[in-house]
């Protein structure tokens, strides 16, 4: 413990692609997938699991993984056993809530190096067979629950889906079925170009998959969601939740996906020890909550307090990531601050992407140290809403 506040900086940064449900990366389990991206990140700046002193790692869809997810992961990915570990729960602000509670360890001198992320399979999410365990199955038909829908995609204050709230933030917001469709068409052709300038190629490490009948490889580089792109389908699909009235569509929203992103984090002092190169100071961060249903718009908040603290102004940041859970949020959180849409998302988001839940908030302070690097910024802000009315941010200086 030491009496002084110390510094927090981002020395290494990457992601898997995302795959799509059932798709691509559909083989790995969460473990596999946040295992690889460890060992990536680890090794882009030569750093042996020798020299980790904690890890904080974010997953919400833990049921069927085993016990601690984030001490599977550690292991696996060859950081000694000595090495303290937690599972982080903040739903789709997990990976972001694992970095900052990285940073305050930091800051209060407990380590000197963390590794932080998030990690998500919802392809392996299992389904579950509720009430049986006393009870049993004597006679008849059973119901079984969707695991996914159940922890990580349903507000169990409100009873319905997350989408349902997205729904009424369009409403209470303004915002038209155009405006949601405009916006996502806008982050596929935002991602896409940037995939094909091959802008993404230094935030994604590929992934090897391995054939267990025929031993064959298959590396996976590539974002899979957004080969599925087709604008004129996205315009004309039905609503997904309030089917007469709603706003928010599977192309308007987040798709379901796998992945897992790595953010290691350093003190200056263990900066100049080892000769790491520091990418990005970290600055500030914050969190915020109101009513479950208004979490679209509970960013704003974040936002707010990240900036007050901070001493900043809205105009004062470079480039924004706010995460597209649905597209209503960033368009609300936009309008709300009156942020430039063109500094929200410039590669693109979620609604492209997907949206690996327990992934999603590392994932986005991955790309925004990506984005600030390619576009020439300096001051980049996190954001991310999360389930039961909440959301994290995060301001980052490249260093």
């Amino acid at each position: 413990m030491t009496n002084k506040i110390r510094e927090v900086f981002i020395v290494s940064a990457v992601r898997t692609p995302i795959g799509a449900f059932g798709g691509s990366l559909s083989s790995l389990t969460a473990i596999n997938l946040g295992s690889e991206v460890v060992k990536s990140a680890l090794k882009k700046i030569n750093l042996s699991g020798e020299q980790v002193d904690e890890v904080f790692f974010g997953n919400v869809l833990s049921a069927g993984l085993g016990q601690h997810p984030a001490r599977q992961v550690c292991l696996k990915a060859g950081i000694p056993k000595s090495v303290p570990c937690t599972s982080v729960n903040k739903v789709c602000s997990s990976g972001l809530k694992s970095v900052m509670i990285g940073a305050q360890s930091i800051m209060l001198g407990e380590a000197d190096l963390v590794v932080c992320g998030g990690m998500e399979s919802m392809s392996n999410a299992p389904y579950y067979l509720q009430n049986n365990r006393f009870n049993g199955l004597k006679f008849g038909d059973k119901k079984i629950v969707d695991g996914m829908i159940k922890d990580g995609l349903w507000d169990p204050i409100n009873d319905y889906h997350m989408g349902t709230a997205g729904d009424l933030c369009a409403k209470n917001e303004g915002i038209t079925r155009e405006d949601l469709d405009d916006f996502s068409v806008m982050s596929y052709k935002r991602s896409i170009k940037a995939r094909d300038e091959n802008l993404l190629d230094d935030e994604i490490t590929p992934i090897t998959i391995v054939n267990r009948r025929t031993k064959s490889e298959t590396v996976v580089s590539k974002d899979e969601e957004l080969e599925r792109f087709n604008e004129e389908k996205l315009r004309k699909l039905h609503p997904a939740f309030d089917r007469k009235n709603g706003f928010c569509t599977a192309g308007n929203s987040s798709s379901l996906d796998d992945g897992a992103a790595c953010v290691i984090i350093a003190s200056a002092e263990k900066c100049k020890e080892l000769g790491l190169t520091k990418i990005a100071k970290i600055r500030a961060f914050a969190d915020f909550a109101q009513e479950p249903e208004k979490f679209t718009t509970s960013p704003t908040g974040a936002i707010k307090k990240l900036l007050k603290k901070s001493n900043l102004q809205v105009n004062d940041i470079d480039s924004w990531e706010i995460n597209e859970a649905f597209a209503v949020v960033p368009l609300a959180v936009s309008k709300q601050l009156q942020i430039p849409i063109e500094k929200v998302n410039q590669f693109g988001g979620a609604v492209a992407y997907g949206h690996p839940i327990g992934c999603s908030g590392a994932r986005i302070l991955v790309t925004l140290i990506n984005v600030l690097k390619k576009k020439g910024g300096v001051t980049g802000v996190a954001a991310i809403c999360n389930g039961g009315g909440g959301a994290s941010s995060l301001l980052i200086d490249l260093c």
